[in-house]
């Protein structure tokens, strides 16, 4: 997944790709090079719409998505998204964890999948 913020950005197609993951019923985890960051400011709209989204997926989110994955090999990067982290759980109802590598990111996404 990526979080880059691009002309043409569709936030709603990417809810859309995210809910159809969630129709499957199987649990995954999400893998990103890009984390989330508060410096792109959403529209009122935006906002709305997601918070709709979220309260409706709620239960699902919680239940199949096992973490999101941020590769970040910036050691203080990777402190921000540990401190970011008790927030983004809350919100999203997923753990973020940072990893220093993709291999890293890969093993951590191979131990979370086989415990389920």
């Amino acid at each position: 997944m990526s979080f880059a913020d691009e002309p043409g950005h569709d936030h709603d197609d990417e809810l859309a790709d995210f809910e159809e993951l969630l129709s499957r019923g199987r649990h995954f985890v999400i893998l990103t090079q890009d984390p989330p960051s508060n410096d792109h400011e959403h529209s009122k709209e935006e906002k709305k719409r997601t918070a709709l989204w979220m309260k409706k997926h709620k239960i699902r989110l919680r239940s199949l998505v096992l973490a999101m994955i941020v590769v970040e090999e910036n050691t203080l990067k990777r402190v921000a998204i540990k401190s970011f982290a008790p927030g983004f759980q809350a919100f999203w109802g997923f753990p973020i964890i940072a990893a220093t590598s993709r291999n890293e990111a890969l093993s951590i996404a191979s131990r979370l999948l086989s415990d389920n």
